[in-house]
Formats: C-alpha cells, sequence, structure tokens
C-alpha cells in the first residue's frame, strides 16, 4: 500500500497509510474498534476502493485478480443459513476452484479437526454462532491459498475455541501461507504475531516486528507485594530511585524515576521493606498504545480505550469504518 486513503463522507476512516507485508509473514493490524482495521482490509480485498493512493495483491493490481489464492473471513459473518454445512463447505472449494471426490473428503476431515464432524447434515442455521464462525474458517482456508486475511476472527469464541483459532492460524503460518488478521483485543495479537501494524485515528503509528517493539519500549514499571499483606506502598513511594507508586487492576506499581536502572530500583525496594513479590513489568501492547495517545487523550478516555482493548466483543462502527 502507498499513501492510502479512504473516507466516507467528512469521515476520513484511512489516512495516507504505507503499508508492506512480505510473503510468509504473520501480521497482526491492532487499535481500538473504528481505528480504520476493517476499511483497510477491505481496501485489500478490493471490496472498498481507495480514495487515492496504490495497492497490489500478490503480485497484481487488486485481490480480485488473485482471488483464487486468497482466504478471507470477514468481520461480518455469514453462511447460507439453509444449506448442510456438508454441502456449504464443498460449495466454498468449488467457488476457489476445488473439485472431484477429494473435496467432500477434505472438507470432513477440517470438520472433524475443529470438533464439528457431527454436523455436517445439518443446516447452517442450526449451529451456534461459534460454530458458524469455525465453519466459515474452514471455508476461508479449504483451498489452501497463499494469503488468509481474517478480520476481527476471535470475536465471539468461547477461550476453549479461541485456543484452538490460535493453533490454526499459526498452523497455516507454519506452512508458509501469509497470514493477516485485525483484533482490537491485543493480547491475542501479542500471543500470535511476528509483526505488529497499530492503526489510531485512521494512521499507522507502529509497523514493527514484536520483538523491536517490546526492546524499543523498555520495562519502566516494578509490580509489587509487601510481604504477608503489609502495604509497602508508602516505603516504595518515598524512595528517590521511584517516580511514584500507583496500582493497576489491584496490584501496586512503582514507576521508575527517569535514568534509573531497574535493577537499582527492585535492589532499593526490597532493601527498604520486606516483599512477597517484586517483578519488573514488560509493558504490554495495550500499555504502549495508551502511553502513545496519552498526550491526545484525557484520562476518561484512555480508560475507555483500555477497557474496549480488552474486551471481547466488536460492535460494528457506522460507515464501514471499524
Amino acid at each position: 500500500m502507498r499513501s492510502v486513503r479512504k473516507t466516507f463522507g467528512k469521515k476520513v476512516a484511512v489516512e495516507g497509510i504505507d503499508l508492506d507485508v512480505p510473503a510468509g509473514e504473520l501480521v497482526g493490524f491492532i487499535g481500538p474498534n473504528g481505528a480504520g482495521k476493517s476499511t483497510t482490509i477491505r481496501m485489500i480485498m478490493s471490496i472498498l476502493f481507495p480514495d487515492s493512493g496504490e495497492l497490489s495483491v500478490l503480485g497484481k493490481k487488486s485481490a480480485v485478480e488473485s482471488k483464487d489464492r486468497i482466504g478471507y473471513l470477514p468481520e461480518e459473518r455469514g453462511v447460507y443459513k439453509k444449506m448442510k454445512v456438508g454441502a456449504f463447505l464443498r460449495y466454498m472449494g468449488a467457488l476457489k476452484g476445488l473439485g472431484g471426490p477429494g473435496l467432500g473428503k477434505t472438507a470432513d476431515e477440517w470438520l472433524e479437526r475443529v470438533a464439528l464432524g457431527d454436523v455436517k447434515n445439518k443446516r447452517c442455521e442450526e449451529l451456534s454462532k461459534g460454530m458458524q464462525q469455525k465453519v466459515q474458517f474452514i471455508g476461508c482456508v479449504l483451498h489452501e491459498p497463499d494469503l488468509i486475511i481474517l478480520d476481527e476472527p476471535f470475536s465471539g469464541l468461547d477461550p476453549v475455541n479461541m485456543r484452538l483459532l490460535r493453533d490454526l492460524i499459526r498452523e497455516q503460518h507454519d506452512a508458509g501461507r501469509t497470514v493477516i488478521f485485525s483484533t482490537h483485543v491485543m493480547v491475542q495479537a501479542e500471543q500470535l504475531c511476528d509483526h505488529i501494524v497499530m492503526i489510531h485515528n485512521g494512521q499507522k503509528v507502529i509497523d514493527d516486528p514484536i520483538g523491536a517493539i517490546r526492546s524499543r519500549y523498555a520495562p519502566r514499571i516494578v509490580r509489587f507485594e509487601g510481604l504477608n499483606g503489609a502495604d509497602a506502598s508508602a516505603a516504595v513511594g518515598g524512595l528517590a530511585e521511584i517516580a511514584h507508586v500507583s496500582a493497576t487492576d489491584g496490584q501496586a506499581e512503582a514507576h521508575l524515576a527517569d535514568g534509573v536502572d531497574p535493577g537499582r530500583a527492585i535492589a532499593a525496594m526490597t532493601a527498604a521493606v520486606p516483599m512477597a513479590r517484586v517483578e519488573l513489568h514488560r509493558p504490554s501492547l495495550e500499555d504502549i498504545f495508551i502511553d502513545m495517545v496519552q498526550d491526545t487523550a484525557d484520562k476518561d478516555e484512555r480508560e475507555r480505550l483500555r477497557a474496549q482493548l480488552r474486551q471481547d466483543g466488536t460492535p460494528t462502527e457506522a460507515g464501514g469504518a471499524s
């Protein structure tokens, strides 16, 4: 993508994004709802077209020219409700150029792998939303595409099926396929991705390997707990090595003063008060994102964003800009 821009009326959904995704990478598009992730994906898929800028997919000018080499799971879930599951998957395979007696066998094997071996003769409308989602994922990868694009694939899944889907995505990546998926729940991207593209207000704010992101944002917080439940916050907060003490999710956190080595701070903390636990907290993608937007968002907005980045619900924004 080169300088890609997309608007919906006065709403700027994507502003000047440049992006390269090398073959074989596992890339996460992350950011809160409304950031521009789905709009970006829909432009990659030629569902939407940019107002300006250029993009190419698998060496072609649009995804339309490479459609049989792409597997796509859209944000808007949808199956042919009256079709039986087995027939639906055979139809999806046929749309991608598959055929012959082996197609039904492959579909059956996939259903067994996702614990849906007993539903192939049921109508799609008889399945739960989570089951339908797994069926759609099978339809997305059945033809062994070179590029797999998944828009909020974990939304609505229970923890067991989230783990199953993570394993299946890793498997597709290990087979050499390029995988792009979007999510607003950043821990999902941390668990899976080689590379992170963070989008905020339609603009790309991070585009780096996850290792490089972590090394750039050095740990500056020490989480601690006083021995036998003692409140150690006052003693820790009075140390020269500590800028201030706060609490996040019920955990006491010491924020290091500028220029202080973490090892030195931990030594000072343990010397000052008996500790049951002291650990250096490496910033998560959520922490990094909140830190990046703190100059442009007030405290309530930051807390709203933090809550959104943890929840597993994906409301669809108006105008396709989710």
